[in-house]
């Protein structure tokens, strides 16, 4: 018998599972998780966001995003602003400190994923990952499967 190459959509989720493994074991020492270093990072790219923002950009709900901000404004990483527009909303922002944290774990970062490209070209990789995101979040990518594919999950 044949084996048959694992899809790409378990390999994704396998790289996935790989990735959060070692990037937990890279900020531990830092005394943050994976999870609020992803949210950190989010802020570096797109500072002054809502907690609901926040939380759609770093794959969280709300809910454990609110613990998450409380977690992370007590250790002065970030801080929280209200809205000059919408006095009732609050924005997130960085502090000095967050800044210094995601330079701090900058150069190990970069190490981790030059370890997981390897001979790849990250730059070409860094793209084919960001068309494969967007096919699937654009609005198009949301109708419905063609009539022969419906229903055969559960075959």
């Amino acid at each position: 018998m044949t084996a048959t190459a694992p899809s790409l959509l378990y390999l994704v989720k396998q790289l996935e599972l790989s990735v959060r493994a070692r990037l937990t074991d890279l900020v531990r020492p830092a005394g943050i998780t994976a999870l609020q270093y992803t949210a950190l990072t989010v802020l570096e790219r797109h500072d002054g966001l809502s907690t609901a923002q926040l939380a759609r950009n770093s794959f969280v709900t709300a809910q454990a995003m609110a613990d998450m901000v409380s977690a992370l404004e007590g250790r002065d990483l970030i801080r929280r602003e209200r809205n000059p527009d919408n006095r009732r909303e609050l924005l997130i922002y960085l502090t000095g400190n967050g800044i210094a944290l995601l330079a701090e774990l900058a150069e190990p970062v970069r190490h981790l994923e030059d370890q997981m490209t390897g001979g790849l070209d990250a730059t070409q990789l860094r793209g084919a990952l960001t068309s494969a995101w967007h096919a699937l979040t654009e609005p198009e990518a949301r109708t419905a499967p063609p009539a022969e594919h419906r229903g055969q999950a559960t075959k």
